[in-house]
């Protein structure tokens, strides 16, 4: 799924003129059925406790973290017989919200360790740069609305993934994981290599 410049337009008036919200992220979290399977410690859950996701954390951070997520959520999900949720890149900035994600807390991209990624991780086995690598749509390069904003990266991400994993393991690939500010500087290249120049959030003590 790619966010349309529509919805492009949507996201940035938001975070302009009427920032996420914590409560409006916690409604989220219930209607998305999120709050079935991640309970509060000690509560009976099929995910992570409620406090293992909802902490103080970067919101490329968070976005690697629902990334890695998604295998064993896919699996969860299958086996209690329930759809995968879909959600907003609107909706994503309140969920980051409520659960403690803020991009300050993301350290300084760096979009040559970024370039390294694209490879490392092994992207081109199914997506192409420039024309080269997979066949997999869209190509990395192009222009794309989702590179914009955390939110509407993540948002993208949670659509992506669970149809990117079905084709890893059809394909024997491995499922690639992400970590620290890996995800940060992965955005950081495409940005850069599409054009749509680096983005300079996060901290600059790093």
């Amino acid at each position: 799924m790619v966010v349309s410049s529509g919805a492009l337009g949507v996201v940035l008036a938001g975070s302009a003129g009427a920032p996420a919200q914590p409560a409006a992220g916690q409604t989220l979290f219930a209607d998305k059925q999120c709050a079935r399977c991640h309970r509060s410690r000690g509560e009976p859950g099929m995910g992570p406790a409620l406090e293992e996701l909802k902490r103080p954390q970067g919101e490329m951070e968070l976005a690697g973290r629902l990334w890695n997520h998604v295998p064993g959520m896919l699996t969860s999900l299958g086996q209690a017989g329930l759809q995968w949720p879909t959600v907003s890149a609107v909706e994503m900035a309140s969920l980051m919200t409520y659960l403690g994600a803020t991009g300050a807390r993301d350290p300084k991209p760096d979009a040559a360790k970024g370039q390294t990624l694209v490879m490392r991780k092994g992207c081109l086995k199914c997506h192409s740069l420039r024309r080269e690598g997979g066949r997999t749509q869209p190509d990395l390069a192009e222009r794309r609305a989702d590179y914009a904003s955390p939110a509407a990266w993540a948002a993208t991400m949670w659509t992506h993934t669970p149809r990117m994993a079905a084709a890893a393991a059809e394909q024997g690939i491995q499922y690639p994981r992400f970590a620290g500010d890996e995800m940060a500087n992965l955005l950081a290249y495409l940005r850069q290599v599409s054009g749509a120049g680096p983005r300079t959030t996060g901290r600059s003590d790093r």
